[in-house]
């Protein structure tokens, strides 16, 4: 069992608390199998409100992006032999202001500082790499240690002020000297101007050399080396823009094909295109779109059928989407319906009249897989996030909060009751908390770890290793 830790201290403007001991599904037998909170990012100030979530390649560093413009990487601390249950807890690592407040004086438009994707690049040496944009730019972050540092200048003192050159009587040869270890976030590439419209999505090629950056009505496809070009592979503004009927939501290249990628829109569809086709992808290899059954459509329908989110799994077989009601799991060879779909909130039907008037019905959830694409996950409201096990076709509803998870305390599944008698331990529709959302999450690429991002607190779970 993890050690019982209830440290607090405040970094960058962040209350953050480790402890230790929560719980979650079962992949067979459906008991509940244990979760442990790592952390907990305790509420700040409206611009700590947490805006993206992402887990490096290796699992080993968790960054999020805030309202504020800031990123906060964590790393997961090294298995000690004198402490092999401290495996696993995440501190954090470095953080670093990545976007500042602009203002388009053309447009008489201000440009929030907000970061709406983070993407860890592969590591290839000491050094990590990530790209982090918010409406209009996206920027390559590089982060490194230095634990050493040069002594003995001939030209400078140790002040670093500049000697006078008479009085230098002899040379010095320079030597390093240990430090205390320091940890350096410093933007080497800076993308901007390329998009008219708000960028929603950001995505690494499987090639490592490009990438692609998504607004409402256009996809751009850079090289990580260029920075004052790009190209537009993507171009659905019509001539007229009263005649415009769709916009892009989300896109993501395929994971091991790099001339593949995918786009969805708010109109519900997906889209496949292919690079090799042709040099601008306005036609599509592959359309995916469930038709609507009449009998359910209502004044909501457009708006809920949109797509917030779109995912390949870590195969590259299957699609995941997420719109406001469902997740629905797509086979890359079958167009025609979902292969799978997963009702996360359905008791929320009755409601959207409601969340139309309090504009909770426009919320942009995400979804993510697990490391082996058994088992997806997304969020809800009252800090609710839904687990479904695509084997079993079990499914479990998990809140995330600092009264739930307290140390040792078994995070129990929760149920919605949609009205009438209710048992102890359900909840009623009408009592739901919809200023308490999970919007963003992300999973560990190999393991049982999961990051939740509930407003301005983040929460990290693992299995319970023993």
């Amino acid at each position: 069992m993890f050690p019982k830790l209830n440290v607090k201290w405040k970094y960058a403007g962040f209350w953050l608390r480790c402890e230790a001991p929560v719980w979650n599904l079962s992949p067979r037998d459906g008991s509940q199998v244990p979760w442990v909170p790592l952390l907990s990012l305790l509420p700040g100030a409206h611009s700590d409100i947490i805006s993206t979530v992402e887990f490096n390649a290796t699992g080993e560093l968790l960054a999020t992006g805030d309202k504020g413009g800031r990123v906060v990487v964590f790393q997961r601390e090294q298995e000690s032999k004198n402490q092999p249950q401290r495996r696993g807890e995440y501190n954090v690592y470095s953080t670093f202001q990545s976007h500042e407040p602009e203002f388009d004086y053309l447009k008489s438009l201000e440009i929030e500082e907000k970061i709406n994707k983070i993407r860890w690049l592969p590591q290839h040496n000491a050094a990590y790499f990530l790209l982090s944009t918010n409406d209009k730019t996206v920027k390559l972050w590089k982060i490194s240690e230095r634990d050493k540092r040069p002594e003995g200048y001939n030209l400078k003192d140790e002040d670093g002020r500049i000697r006078d050159p008479a009085t230098i009587t002899t040379l010095r040869v320079p030597v390093l000297r240990p430090m205390d270890l320091m940890v350096e976030a410093t933007a080497r590439r800076v993308y901007s101007n390329a998009h008219t419209y708000h960028i929603n999505s950001i995505s690494v090629n499987s090639d490592y050399e490009t990438f692609m950056s998504t607004d409402d009505l256009r996809i751009n496809l850079w090289n990580l080396e260029i920075t004052n070009k790009s190209f537009n592979i993507v171009d659905i503004k019509p001539a007229n823009m009263e005649e415009l009927t769709e916009v892009i939501t989300a896109a993501e290249f395929h994971p091991n094909q790099c001339n593949t990628f995918v786009y969805s829109s708010s109109k519900g569809s997906i889209r496949l295109c292919d690079m090799r086709a042709s040099a601008l992808c306005d036609n599509h290899s592959k359309f995916f779109e469930e038709p609507e059954d009449p009998s359910n459509r209502s004044f909501f329908s457009e708006i809920i059928s949109s797509i917030s989110d779109v995912k390949f799994s870590h195969n590259g077989r299957y699609l995941m989407t997420r719109d406001y009601l469902t997740v629905k799991v797509w086979d890359l060879n079958m167009e025609s319906k979902p292969l799978e779909t997963y009702q996360v909130h359905d008791y929320l039907r009755s409601k959207l009249c409601s969340l139309y008037e309090n504009d909770c019905i426009f919320d942009k959830f995400e979804c993510v897989w697990n490391g082996s694409d058994s088992v997806i996950m997304t969020g809800s409201y009252n800090n609710f996030f839904r687990m479904f096990d695509r084997n079993t076709k079990r499914d479990v509803t998990l809140e995330a909060s600092r009264e739930n998870s307290k140390p040792r305390a078994i995070l129990k599944p929760r149920k919605v009751c949609l009205g009438g008698k209710r048992r102890k331990d359900e909840i009623s529709v009408d009592s739901l908390d919809f200023s308490k959302k999970i919007l963003h999450t992300a999973w560990h690429p190999s393991e049982n770890i999961i990051a939740v991002a509930a407003t301005n607190n983040l929460y990290i779970f693992q299995d319970k290793v023993n």
